[in-house]
């Protein structure tokens, strides 16, 4: 993720710019936005609030309707004596002319209650007198027949109020009421109820419908399913539901009954009636919201991006790549210029760093030769001091031997002005300098010298070696305990690039720990005798060679003795560079 959207800096001109646009268009946004979320609740409360005062007053008189039956009922139960004479056990001619005169009575009464489709006595034995309204029709009056003789034949617990009823495929609202050998009641088709409630304007995907307590929609159940339409919760405010299309949800619940009375007002038909006005308002917020991408792409094309073009390249010559130019690009005309001016000001910035680099590479070969030439008296002086004590012993055999690898010891003294020698040569050189001090002090220094890996032929810089070994005889070896030297040279691989692995390793006292701190912080060693410049020398000669590539490293070995390890890259560029130093 960090790598799809980088970190900008808070200081950063883009994040400054973008920032400013940000506080300008979002306020307004929201301001519209929110304007027009609120004019949308308003349109919403004022056709929840309509149609709820249409859904309560009809609800009110279906409840009215309802309570007049249930009166009538009551009062057929407890006072009419035809109903009491058939109970009594009266004759079969007697009982023939109260179901007669009961049968007339429920069909004249069922006419004044016209939202009623039927009212009916039931006395068992499949005895059922009915009074039916015209509206309702045969299927629905042996569907209520059925239901009422195995309903009324099979329990004993009857509902304190109108209760609905699924009979096939429709819903009825069914009363009854138990006297004490005989059952009086009414049933309805709930399609009659909410015929008048189709007059009302409620879109075309808008409905009316009546449901059961349990959310249960008596029709338009196809509807509700499809939209996910929630049923279950308290009507006593209006409320939004559905997925698929969202629909306002108003209704009221009957007193009479488990179920309500319900309208379902699509959400676009509200929509329908916002202003004009607020339609452009709406429009206004939507373009704002599309235009803003636009707004600031056009901002990064014609002001961050060549900015970021020219962040780029001096980003590139802060490390160190001064031949970056910025390549041409259509751009702003103050742009062209900025980056004209920026390519020529690096044009001469690399002409000057050039000639600078060139004086700082002659400058380094002459401090190199310096640093050579340094060495050369330190031997010298060094060698003249064993002549003269082999000379005062009248050792001439020896004289004569030592004579000779003196010769050769300044021959290649003479030829160290050379950047690099064969290692083969700096280690015969080696042998032949530790000859000389042998025959100086024939029992103080044991060496060793091995070499793996055929690195004989690789470049180094002259007297690399020799130093060390020198510094080892005059601070180690001692006239009371042989001193063991020992040098080991051999190729490592432990980093992606091979090195010489150069370790010089003795038996004597060691570095102290203030010798140690010097050495490796690189700082000039002084001591009686004056400053010693062979060790310091080798340092930086060989910073200068290999441009810091190359690693010397000094540390006591266990239980004592000095150890130096010293690792020279062998990449072709460095052997290129120090062979044509």
């Amino acid at each position: 993720m960090n790598a799809l959207l980088p970190h900008i800096s808070r200081n950063s001109l883009r994040f400054k710019l973008t920032a400013l646009v940000m506080a300008i268009i979002l306020p307004i946004l929201a301001l519209l936005l929110y304007n027009t979320f609120y004019a949308i609740d308003v349109v919403r409360d004022q056709v929840a609030q309509s149609n709820k005062n249409l859904i309560s007053l009809y609800m009110g008189q279906i409840d009215d309707r309802l309570d007049d039956v249930d009166n009538y009922l009551i009062s057929l139960a407890a006072s009419n004596l035809d109903l009491h004479n058939i109970s009594d056990n009266r004759s079969p001619k007697e009982e023939l002319l109260s179901q007669i005169r009961l049968s007339r009575k429920l069909s004249d009464d069922v006419l004044v209650y016209k939202t009623i489709d039927s009212l009916f006595i039931y006395m068992g034995k499949d005895d059922l007198l009915e009074g039916i309204n015209l509206s309702a029709s045969y299927n629905q009056r042996e569907a209520v027949r059925d239901y009422l003789k195995h309903y009324l034949n099979s329990t004993d617990q009857l509902s304190k109020d109108w209760s609905i009823q699924k009979l096939g495929d429709e819903y009825y609202l069914l009363r009854i009421l138990a006297t004490e050998h005989a059952y009086v009641g009414a049933w309805v088709d709930i399609n009659q109820l909410l015929m008048p409630l189709k007059l009302i304007n409620l879109g075309e995907k808008g409905v009316s419908l009546m449901v059961t307590d349990k959310g249960i929609p008596t029709i338009h159940a196809e509807l509700v399913n499809e939209n996910r339409i929630n049923l279950n919760r308290n009507f006593e405010s209006y409320y939004m539901s559905g997925d698929k299309n969202r629909f306002l949800v108003v209704g009221e619940h009957s007193m009479k009954g488990n179920f309500s009375l319900l309208a379902l007002i699509p959400d676009e038909q509200i929509l329908e009636n916002l202003p004009y006005l607020q339609q452009i308002v709406t429009f206004i917020s939507l373009g704002s919201i599309l235009l803003l991408p636009v707004f600031l792409i056009m901002l990064r094309k014609t002001v961050l991006r060549p900015l970021n073009r020219i962040i780029s390249a001096m980003k590139l010559i802060g490390e160190g790549n001064l031949n970056i130019r910025i390549q041409p690009h259509r751009t702003s005309d103050e742009y062209q210029v900025v980056n004209n001016s920026f390519n020529n000001m690096m044009s001469q910035i690399e002409e000057l760093r050039i000639s600078v680099y060139e004086e700082q590479i002659n400058k380094q070969k002459a401090e190199l030769q310096h640093l050579q030439l340094q060495i050369n008296p330190h031997f010298f002086m060094n060698s003249l001091n064993i002549i003269y004590t082999l000379a005062r012993s009248g050792k001439t055999k020896v004289i004569e031997e030592i004579t000779l690898c003196l010769v050769q010891y300044f021959r290649y003294m003479f030829r160290s002005n050379l950047s690099v020698v064969p290692l083969q040569d700096e280690l015969k050189h080696v042998r032949n300098y530790l000859r000389i001090q042998e025959l100086r002090s024939p029992t103080g220094l044991i060496p060793s010298i091995e070499v793996y890996d055929n690195v004989a032929d690789v470049f180094v810089p002259p007297l690399l070696i020799q130093s060390f070994v020198e510094n080892t005889i005059k601070h180690a070896v001692t006239l009371d305990t042989p001193v063991y030297l020992f040098i080991d040279i051999r190729m490592d691989h432990s980093e992606v690039a091979s090195r010489v692995h150069i370790k010089i390793r003795d038996t004597g006292e060691g570095f102290s720990q203030e010798m140690l701190q010097r050495l490796r912080g690189n700082e000039p060693i002084r001591d009686d005798q004056g400053e010693h410049i062979g060790i310091r020398n080798i340092q930086q000669r060989l910073y200068l060679l290999y441009d810091g590539q190359a690693d010397i490293i000094f540390y006591n070995g266990n239980p004592s003795g000095a150890i130096i390890e010293i690792y020279l890259p062998l990449e072709q560029n460095n052997l290129k560079k120090v062979n044509n130093g």
